[in-house]
């Protein structure tokens, strides 16, 4: 059996991660730690001679950016390599919680609604109206996107589906080829696409949570792309992984 790792990133950390702030499919600019948690992780695959022939990333900033720094220590100067960007490796939504602050929104809610608002499976955050101007309609991003697709707000079941969507149709024919991948993406995608790689239950994944700039290694087989086990870039323990019923063969 042939075994290919995929490195999963969540992007380092942003200007509203700083402040406390439900980000969703806002597009803030990483902060100067987020720059050299960025940096580390490139230096840190770089030191174990990692590059990569594809990598995937949302198409928000924070996630390219830390993507784009990544490649930059990892590849030669004669390696070619362009970011394939996919809207369905997006944040969750977060609807009409998008760009409040979490530490006033406790006050106001209470610290439990909050908690379930961010690591709950199935809750909905407040939708946002079709004429916000926070509405994914009217950023420059997503005008490639079919209007019905456009969330007004999302749960993490309803982020599952769309990057599990995204990883059938885009990414598992490059690991069945043996390509070396980079994916760049946000704390709920990933955690969405963990829950579904790895089997989780909704009571486990709503008590995961990943940290910003720090690598993921996650195994697959070759043959059928199916998942073996992850662990943390610097932490070689790995986690064992099963292939759920909701994984089918991609088309």
């Amino acid at each position: 059996m042939t075994t290919i790792p995929v490195i999963l990133i969540r992007h380092a950390q942003s200007t509203w991660n700083s402040e406390h702030r439900f980000t969703g499919w806002a597009d803030p600019p990483l902060t100067e730690a987020g720059v050299n948690e960025a940096i580390r992780a490139g230096k840190q695959l770089a030191s174990q001679k990692i590059s990569f022939d594809v990598c995937f990333s949302s198409p928000l900033r924070r996630a390219k950016r830390t993507a784009d720094i990544i490649l930059q220590h990892t590849q030669r100067q004669s390696d070619s390599i362009s970011i394939i960007e996919d809207w369905r490796l997006s944040e969750r939504h977060y609807g009409a919680l998008q760009g409040k602050d979490k530490l006033l929104m406790a006050q106001e809610v209470g610290e439990q609604q909050v908690w379930r608002w961010r690591r709950g499976y199935a809750d909905l955050p407040p939708a946002l109206a079709l004429s916000d101007e926070r509405h994914p309609k009217f950023q420059t991003l997503f005008q490639n996107v079919p209007s019905e697709r456009l969330p007004c707000h999302e749960s993490l079941a309803d982020t599952e589906e769309r990057v599990m969507t995204c990883w059938l149709e885009r990414v598992v024919p490059y690991i069945r080829e043996g390509q070396r991948l980079l994916i760049s993406s946000h704390g709920n995608t990933l955690r969405a696409l963990i829950k579904s790689l790895s089997n989780m239950s909704i009571q486990e994944v709503e008590q995961f949570e990943i940290p910003t700039g720090r690598a993921i290694v996650y195994h697959f087989n070759q043959n059928d792309a199916k998942p073996l086990s992850w662990h943390y870039f610097d932490d070689k323990t790995d986690a064992p992984s099963s292939t759920p019923s909701t994984i089918t063969e991609s088309k």
